[in-house]
């Protein structure tokens, strides 16, 4: 060895707890979420069950569910996992696949199957962290060292880029025959987003942000693409141009809804439990579904949903911390990508239900009732925490 040469330090693995602020931003949300769908859902339920705590028994027993996986992959070694994240991805396909053929048609979309007489499950939330694990796996193995520009970026292109982009389009044109746009959008975010972090050289930063820019003429198409996605467009650019809510009986009716009770609740709300939209005047179950933030602006007011807002500014710090802090790629990735995950979903739900996005049915974590949406969300917290448990000691 050289006098040059300096010998590598080696960087060790140090064990701590998981992160505790993330593990109270958890419990808070777990708890407060069941509580607003106990609120929001209390009309639907004795209507249709005759029970007033049907849906917050549900909501209970599905934390509780999605708490055994969340700890499991919590406990285990998060490298160790990914080893696994390929399987797990081709046996999301393989249920994307499946729903299409055997699930359950609900207004005209197949999202939902049964299994063995279970409660149905959603495969297209579990493709979101499947996606996720694998990726973080995967990009954390690519290199590209040419040095000439011109030279680097069609190697990037044809050995990084796409191949990346068949997996994501095989799950993305999947999710989007249920048909499924907001997750496809969510998962196309995250992805994407894991993908740009994921290099560091100025080929790749130049070649992912022509992709990115690229990518947006397709969101357009695939969203004129259903007659349904083309009035909620409509009914979005009439609001942030005129100023009011177009065919406010029609496709225009649930927003409509949704601006009344915001407007009722002012600044500091109606109070907890006084919230007159959740009475059947927001469209089917998105009272305590989709539309669950508008019934707590209308019942908490500004100041209760600004709490939201900046608590999940808070995650979204705290996440990215942990990716920082994380002792390889693979944990940087992992929590950079369940960080932007779960951060653009809740957004995308809270900006649909003030009108500065077009509603599109994203569940917003915690608070959204629903299985596969709250384990999935559960089981994402638990590999974050377990990102969490190591730091750098070089």
């Amino acid at each position: 060895m050289s006098r040059k040469e300096k010998p590598k330090r080696k960087v060790s693995h140090v064990k701590y707890g998981p992160d505790k602020s993330i593990l109270l931003f958890v419990i808070v949300m777990a708890i407060f979420g069941s509580i607003m769908i106990y609120d929001a859902s209390v009309y639907k339920a004795n209507q249709v069950f005759n029970d007033q705590f049907y849906f917050l028994k549900s909501q209970v027993t599905w934390l509780i569910l999605g708490s055994i996986p969340a700890l499991i992959l919590y406990f285990i070694d998060y490298r160790k996992l990914l080893k696994f994240s390929f399987l797990g991805l081709l046996t999301v396909i393989a249920l994307l696949i499946l729903v299409l053929i055997f699930g359950d048609s609900i207004n005209g979309s197949k999202r939902w199957f049964e299994i063995a007489g279970l409660p149905p499950i959603q495969p297209a939330e579990f493709a979101k962290l499947a996606v996720v694990m694998y990726f973080s796996y995967w990009l954390a193995k690519k290199e590209n060292k040419s040095t000439k520009l011109q030279e680097s970026l069609k190697k990037w292109f044809t050995n990084n880029f796409l191949s990346f982009f068949a997996i994501f389009a095989v799950v993305a044109l999947l999710i989007l025959l249920e048909p499924d746009l907001g997750t496809t959008m969510i998962i196309g975010v995250t992805a994407f987003g894991m993908f740009f972090v994921s290099g560091n050289d100025r080929t790749h930063t130049v070649g992912s942000i022509g992709v990115s820019l690229l990518a947006i003429p397709l969101v357009l198409i695939a969203a004129i693409l259903e007659p349904y996605r083309i009035s909620r467009i409509k009914t979005f650019f009439n609001l942030i141009l005129k100023g009011e809510v177009a065919d406010p009986q029609g496709s225009g009716y649930q927003m409509q809804q949704i601006l009344i009770g915001i407007g009722s609740g002012g600044f500091w709300g109606k109070g907890f439990g006084q919230s007159r939209q959740r009475f059947g005047y927001l469209v089917e179950n998105t009272a305590f579904t989709d539309s669950i933030f508008a019934v707590i602006l209308e019942e908490l007011g500004l100041w209760g949903g600004t709490l939201i807002v900046l608590s999940w500014i808070f995650f979204l710090w705290r996440g990215f911390k942990i990716a920082l802090r994380a002792v390889d790629k693979e944990g940087q990735l992992l929590a950079t990508g369940i960080t932007i995950w779960l951060t653009c979903q809740a957004f995308f739900n809270m900006a649909a239900n003030v009108g500065l996005v077009p509603l599109t049915g994203i569940p917003l974590p915690f608070l959204t009732y629903g299985g596969s949406s709250t384990i999935v969300t559960l089981m994402a917290f638990g590999l974050l925490l377990n990102v969490s448990r190591y730091s750098k000691n070089a």
